[in-house]
């Protein structure tokens, strides 16, 4: 039986509708306090211990306390306001109050080392520093260095170590706040984005870009049915926090699981247990956790909810893919997006049409990422920004306009301070042409985009061009595997080699023996010149803040290595 597949229909029924006038603590916050105020917006999870709720009432009275309280230290409209604190209800708070001035909220993660945190405050000239216990001292540390950052406002555990008191500041400070009347244009966030080489840059993100992230937001979450509390363990700092999780599940009313905890896979499951979260954002990494301490989850977690699974950051094999299906019994839905381009490509298992009835998507497809999201123009292109013939790889793009000619809203504004840089990202004029993301992707005959990695993570062996998804994810399959690294291993004779980084999976042993079933597996399933030809056995591997693999730091290591800079 095939499966249903509506996804034409979504695209041809679907038209943006943006108002000139529009700010996201309006969406997200006043509404609600005036409609629903003692619906729960964030609940903190304390543990094993009593959560503490926090409704749309008090999250709006504290949050136009603090945009007063800021008003006062001399922050005005357009200014860059920096928080870095991790998932708790002062964030959101911070957050509402800096988009209803008007000013630019600079989220920044508490695990930046101090270098990290310096570049983003110098360059986005940020005038003030709202911290918590997890950051403040990283932050008072780097004072003298930051000449722009003119106050420090502590939370927490935190309240007495700044120049100001969150408590006494939102004590002393009216709780009547009149928003400014923002355009739609105007810039809400400034996001660095790590990337693969290079310094962090900037990625301004007007107020309209949370209504261009809610198509698929929506249909990867399976249309956001009933009214379960969200969860996802990204950092409210991050886009995979800010536009997957927070800020859209705000949007529509709903109540957000807040958890200061470093991620653990046990936890999680015990977390969204207790809370009954009937929606979550997870990476791939964390399934795969999720895997090896709950092969049955229903069966040690019987009380799980969950109605839908989000996954994005890295490809989602086949095995994460059946285990979702079969263990969790939620199809999970792959998704891609960028920060300067969110939430543009993925699945949907189910959707509620016009006439209230709920009917499939289109069907996921286990390792593919799936196919843009409605109002969502995007192509696979060559070199040249021509669209590639199905089946030839390429690089994934976004059109600025979609295919009414309509300006997509989910695009950001450009890099902060770096015309060069945003121009470089299109094919044509900025924000009239199409947009490079940088990953590389296969479109095939039914518009499902296939992952190739980035562009930068590409290699030439003996002339073959060698993308390292595709082999890790056939090296994922062998039991013995747990996580896995592919990076070019520089080689006189063919330029490069395949070498991976194997974290084992509980239990097994390395040796020569595993090697060779593991380079037979590769052989057999993909080619000969993409069987590794090394392959290192490793307790860790390089992740971003987010949970990313950090290729760009292995195949650092092995050029390194290769010139003799480092021992092997």
């Amino acid at each position: 039986m095939i499966a249903a597949d509506h996804h034409a229909a979504l695209h041809r029924d679907f038209a943006w509708s943006v108002p000139g006038r529009f700010n996201i603590a309006q969406v997200c916050l006043h509404r609600w306090a005036r409609d629903t105020p003692a619906a729960v917006a964030i609940v903190q999870d304390a543990g094993d211990g009593a959560a503490m709720p926090v409704t749309y009432a008090a999250l709006q009275r504290d949050a136009r306390r603090l945009s007063n309280a800021m008003g006062s230290l001399g922050v005005t409209r357009g200014d860059r306001v920096a928080i870095v604190m991790p998932q708790r209800p002062q964030t959101a708070v911070a957050l509402m109050a800096v988009f209803q001035m008007g000013a630019i909220a600079v989220p920044l993660s508490t695990l930046f080392g101090a270098e990290a945190l310096q570049s983003r405050l110098n360059d986005s000239g940020a005038r003030l520093a709202i911290v918590d216990e997890a950051s403040a001292d990283a932050i008072a540390a780097l004072r003298e260095s930051c000449p722009a950052l003119l106050k420090v406002m502590g939370a927490g555990a935190a309240d007495g170590k700044g120049d100001v008191s969150w408590g006494a500041s939102l004590a002393a400070a009216r709780d009547v706040f009149e928003p400014t009347d923002t355009r739609a244009d105007d810039p809400a966030l400034l996001i660095y984005t790590s990337g693969t080489t290079g310094p962090a840059k900037g990625a301004v993100i007007p107020h309209r870009a949370l209504i261009g992230n809610l198509s698929g937001f929506v249909a990867s979450q399976d249309w956001f049915e009933g009214d379960g509390p969200f969860w996802s363990p990204a950092d409210w700092a991050w886009t995979g926090g800010l536009w997957d999780a927070l800020l859209p599940t705000l949007y529509f009313g709903r109540t957000i699981v807040a958890s200061r905890a470093r991620f653990d896979a046990d936890l999680a499951l015990r977390l969204m247990e207790r809370h009954g979260v009937t929606h979550t954002f997870l990476f791939p990494t964390a399934l795969k956790a999720m895997m090896r301490v709950a092969p049955e989850p229903r069966r040690s977690h019987p009380r799980l909810a969950l109605k839908a699974i989000m996954s994005a950051g890295e490809a989602v094999g086949e095995g994460v893919f059946a285990y979702c299906r079969d263990k969790l019994g939620v199809v999970v839905n792959e998704m891609f997006g960028q920060t300067e381009i969110n939430y543009v490509v993925g699945n949907c298992g189910r959707y509620r049409t016009v006439d209230g009835t709920l009917a499939p998507g289109w069907p996921p497809r286990a390792g593919s990422m799936g196919r843009p999201y409605p109002g969502h123009r995007v192509a696979v292109i060559d070199d040249d920004g021509n669209e590639c013939p199905r089946g030839t790889p390429g690089d994934i793009a976004v059109h600025a306009r979609d295919v009414h000619g309509v300006r997509d809203p989910v695009f950001f504004l450009g890099y902060w301070n770096n015309e060069r840089a945003t121009r470089a990202r299109f094919t044509g004029e900025p924000f009239e042409s199409w947009c490079r993301t940088g990953d590389r992707a296969v479109m095939d005959g039914d518009g499902y985009l296939w992952y190739q990695g980035r562009g930068d993570d590409q290699f030439k062996s003996s002339g073959y061009r060698i993308g390292p998804t595709e082999i890790e994810d056939c090296l994922a399959r062998h039991p013995a595997v747990a996580q896995v690294a592919v990076v070019p291993k520089p080689d006189p004779e063919r330029g490069a080699v395949v070498k991976a980084f194997i974290i084992l999976a509980v239990g097994a042993q390395p040796g020569d023996a595993l090697v060779e079933e593991l380079q037979q597996l590769v052989r057999s399933r993909l080619a000969p010149y993409e069987t590794p030809k090394d392959i290192e056995f490793v307790s860790s591997l390089p992740m971003t803040a987010t949970g990313k693999l950090q290729r760009n730091v292995l195949r650092q290591l092995e050029a390194d290595r290769a010139a003799g800079r480092v021992s092997g």
